[in-house]
């Protein structure tokens, strides 16, 4: 048997973000996937055995990408609002410069496609948040409140600033962007 191609992978992958951006996870077949991506349906079914297979695997793989970004350049043993601050720029610019995957895994988290193995796949690459969360808990600098609360918090209002910059096309500031923060920080320190 052939290997599968990484290029075509790669292909088929964004032929899939773009059609999610535009039809949404449940408006997708297959034949839509691989006209967008210019291959034969056959040959997608050669890479995935069905629409569910395609999706968890570009999944994870967004996941993976995304948190790999997210801690770039984060130390652990630093102060920890400069830290914050950091990982939180990390994630606002790969969002920002990756938009039609971040609507793709916000879509993915409260869809059926998504396999319970998969999901624990997406909660476990995301061990580095919580344990920075909790570590702000710790040093008595963020809420003791729910971590996930504290997360959901943090990326729903990120989620949006990126929706409302992509939509509106005015570019965001560097003002925009500290106001913004300030008010995350805000909201979510002791």
């Amino acid at each position: 048997m052939k290997p599968k191609d990484d290029k075509k992978i790669a292909q088929i992958f964004q032929a899939s973000l773009r059609l999610v951006g535009k039809k949404g996870l449940a408006g997708i077949t297959m034949s839509d996937i691989s006209k967008e991506a210019g291959i034969a349906t056959g040959t997608l079914y050669v890479y995935f055995t069905g629409k569910d297979e395609l999706i968890n695997a570009l999944f994870a793989s967004c996941r993976a990408n995304s948190v790999q970004v997210s801690f770039k350049g984060y130390n652990p043993l630093a102060p920890f609002k400069p830290g914050f601050r950091s990982v939180w720029m990390n994630i606002l610019r790969y969002r920002l410069q990756h938009f039609e995957e971040s609507v793709f895994t916000e879509q993915c988290y409260h869809s059926p496609f998504i396999t319970a193995t998969t999901r624990e796949k997406a909660r476990q690459l995301a061990a580095p948040f919580y344990e920075m969360i909790e570590r702000g808990k710790s040093e008595q600098l963020l809420k003791k409140t729910d971590t996930n609360l504290l997360l959901a918090f943090i990326m729903g209002a990120m989620n949006e600033l990126v929706k409302q910059t992509h939509y509106s096309g005015v570019p965001l500031t560097r003002s925009k962007i500290n106001t913004t923060f300030d008010l995350c920080w805000d909201a979510i320190k002791a």
